[in-house]
């Protein structure tokens, strides 16, 4: 049983946070669930196409303390938190798992499963993977849920490489790239039809125009 409280989180505990909001999750399995983001600085993915790429510079974001951090997570009446990035593996996030825990939050993550290990207690790991760095396989066995992002046509292929290595229980979902949306999309819709095991996924907070 988990016996983590807020206040025996060391204090020296920080990390950098581009930023940090309550919204709702507008992609993947949790998709219109109200959410507290907490978006980590720090990511050597690089993709091309990524819309936050304010957040790789490590050193750029302020650093909080995990009880600054949960603190302000527990403030919003929905109990999911949503550590996203960059690539928020690049930090040790037992400590923020443990903390946001013992204050009653769900944690969730978005990973590239690039990074080495998997820190955390995580009640859902979302693993989206990238064509620009390889992901650890470690992911594979560990994800409750693929989100594979749709830039153009080899990436369906690319998509079925990650689905064969995943667990029987994991979702699978198909999301366009933003800017490809008019021309993906149809396609992604012709392709699950087809290949009923995969979802789809939209980013439904850009619709909305929320964070």
């Amino acid at each position: 049983m988990l016996t983590t409280h807020l206040e025996d989180i060391p204090t020296s505990v920080s990390l950098p946070v581009m930023e940090a909001f309550y919204t709702l999750q507008g992609e993947g399995f949790y998709q219109g669930k109200s959410a507290y983001f907490i978006r980590l600085g720090g990511c050597d993915v690089g993709c091309h196409w990524c819309d936050v790429k304010e957040s790789w510079d490590i050193n750029a974001h302020p650093k909080y303390s995990i009880q600054e951090i949960v603190e302000q997570a527990a403030q919003h009446p929905g109990k999911l938190a949503v550590v996203t990035g960059g690539e928020p593996l690049m930090h040790h996030l037992d400590a923020l798992t443990d903390a946001l825990h013992a204050a009653g939050i769900q944690t969730n993550i978005e990973t590239s499963g690039v990074c080495e290990q998997v820190t955390g207690h995580w009640d859902w790991i979302c693993f989206s993977p990238k064509k620009f760095k390889a992901p650890n396989p470690d992911i594979y066995t560990k994800a409750h849920e693929l989100k594979v992002i749709i830039y153009n046509q080899s990436d369906f292929e690319w998509a079925e490489s990650f689905a064969e290595k995943m667990s029987p229980t994991c979702m699978l979902y198909l999301q366009p790239e933003w800017s490809k949306m008019n021309s993906m999309l149809p396609q992604i819709i012709d392709y699950i039809k087809q290949n009923p095991k995969w979802r789809i996924s939209l980013q439904v907070h850009k619709f909305m125009d929320i964070p």
